[in-house]
């Protein structure tokens, strides 16, 4: 697909906007939406070219925060090859120095969605998401339109993580992992991050895209670990100088 068709495939879709609602990160804050028209024809490429102005995907849906009077929502990005990765991540890469890791297709099994439930439970209890079932677990990880792969961490043999990653144009984006949570002491989210910067690097793509990152949500600290990253931030992805 050229530039141009590219662009006139962008120009010609349809945005909506959610009703403000609660908002999932701050406390007392309002949230809206803006996503693309769920009937319109997608691609990877054209998916690429919205991730690059901050977009992200959840199933079939592309979506990007807007809020009235916060802009909290950061989008964030690793840069793979200029990665360097400090004494916590180096410990975090001999812990499980032991674990095998392989890529799968994006179809559904029912090992991986047993290990989504547990981390869900351990995770997000009453929080909403637990409330789960293989429909609504395929609907938020599964796309047709784009190249999707389960990456599988087994430590002898067992099944301890999961990462869902989109394979896109210039960067693979971390969609969402799900880990064993008996074993946090492996820190194996943190490795499902490694992993993807170094197979980044591996298909020679630019970028490893960790979607939003909000300062002032403990959650997402983790993400500005992993340096050098850039924000998009009015309009365009610059360099952090923290």
């Amino acid at each position: 697909m050229s530039d141009a068709s590219i662009t006139e495939r962008l120009d010609a879709l349809r945005f909506f906007q959610t009703p403000d609602h609660e908002c999932n990160y701050l406390a007392e804050q309002e949230a809206s939406t803006v996503f693309v028209d769920p009937s319109a024809s997608l691609n990877g490429i054209v998916y690429a070219q919205l991730a690059l102005i901050g977009f992200r995907r959840s199933g079939r849906y592309i979506y990007r925060p807007r809020c009235k009077s916060c802009n909290a929502c950061v989008p964030i990005r690793i840069a793979a090859n200029d990665f360097i990765a400090n004494r916590s991540q180096k410990r975090t890469l001999r812990k499980n120095r032991d674990v095998t890791i392989h890529i799968c297709d994006s179809e559904f099994q029912d090992e991986h969605y047993r290990l989504y439930e547990r981390y869900l439970l351990s995770r997000h209890q009453n929080g909403g998401m637990d409330d789960t079932s293989p429909e609504k677990y395929k609907s938020f990880l599964t796309c047709d339109w784009i190249d999707t792969r389960f990456v599988e961490f087994r430590l002898n043999g067992k099944l301890v993580a999961v990462a869902v990653t989109d394979f896109i144009q210039d960067g693979l984006s971390a969609l969402y992992t799900f880990f064993d949570p008996d074993l946090k002491d492996r820190s194996l989210g943190t490795f499902a991050i490694l992993w993807q910067i170094e197979a980044a690097q591996r298909f020679n793509k630019q970028w490893v895209y960790l979607g939003y990152w909000v300062e002032e949500s403990s959650k997402m600290s983790y993400k500005t670990r992993f340096k050098p990253y850039e924000i998009f931030s009015n309009g365009f992805w610059q360099q952090a100088n923290d």
